[in-house]
């Protein structure tokens, strides 16, 4: 563990990485008769206010689901509006980040992106990768299903070339393959809107992650919100697959 780890959180009883499936934009737009768009413009909002409260708040590692590899199939307008969210948020926003000592990650699949996008993240990474402070992790065009199937096929790619000998894959080498293969899996994972599931978000990584599901729409979670999250968590007894401490003599 590096000092890092110890001054933000860890061994606290607070988790070090905290992984968002931000959702709602849509319905909290309906619920106030407007269009889609706004509520996506009020979730870059929600997105800034909740980086500056992990920062605060001692978190190591944030991980936030901007963009599904699913969400392609949503109407091309609103795909070209989240897409211009983004670029106005890299460009605006990066100076901002780095300035704080953050640590930009892009985590999905690059392949296929229109360039002007795939230029951006790249230029994130690339100026804040120095960077110690809180790690932003940008889930962007990813799926866990396609992680996971991607990393079993370059396993088997692998095996067919003679690299590797199939009784030699194991979980712990499955991890080595995946986008956060140097990322400590999420210790706490929160879902806005009430929804209960997982979304196709780091099912791999979240195998023992504790789950908080929160009834606010995305548009309005905010430090308050976050650190009632983390209030949740801290009551939780993680066992990682085995037993509790008093059932454990």
């Amino acid at each position: 563990m590096t000092q890092t780890e110890v001054k933000r959180g860890a061994g606290r009883g607070a988790p070090y990485h905290v992984a968002i499936i931000m959702d709602g934009n849509g319905r909290w737009a309906a619920q106030r008769g407007l269009p889609r768009g706004e509520g996506h413009r009020r979730g870059v909002e929600a997105v800034r206010r909740t980086v500056r409260a992990a920062d605060e708040l001692g978190i190591g590692i944030l991980t936030i689901f901007s963009f599904s590899s699913e969400n392609w199939t949503r109407p091309r307008s609103e795909i070209l509006d989240l897409m211009g969210l983004l670029r106005r948020f890299i460009r605006n926003d990066l100076a901002d980040l780095h300035r704080n000592n953050v640590r930009v990650r892009i985590i999905g699949e690059r392949e296929g992106l229109d360039p002007e996008i795939a230029r951006l993240l790249e230029e994130a990474e690339t100026l804040t990768a120095g960077n110690t402070g809180l790690m932003l992790v940008v889930a962007f065009n990813y799926g866990a299903r396609q992680e996971i199937a991607s990393a079993a096929r370059r396993l088997a790619e692998d095996v067919a070339a003679g690299r590797l000998k199939p009784e030699a894959i194991t979980a712990d080498l499955l991890a080595t393959r995946l986008h956060t293969a140097d990322i400590p899996d999420p210790d706490l994972l929160i879902r806005t809107s009430g929804e209960q599931r997982m979304s196709n978000f780091l099912l791999w990584q979240a195998a023992y992650s504790e789950l908080v599901f929160v009834p606010v729409y995305w548009p309005d979670f905010d430090r308050a919100t976050l650190e009632s999250a983390i209030a949740e968590y801290r009551t939780r007894e993680r066992r990682f697959g085995g037993l509790a401490a008093a059932s454990a003599s």
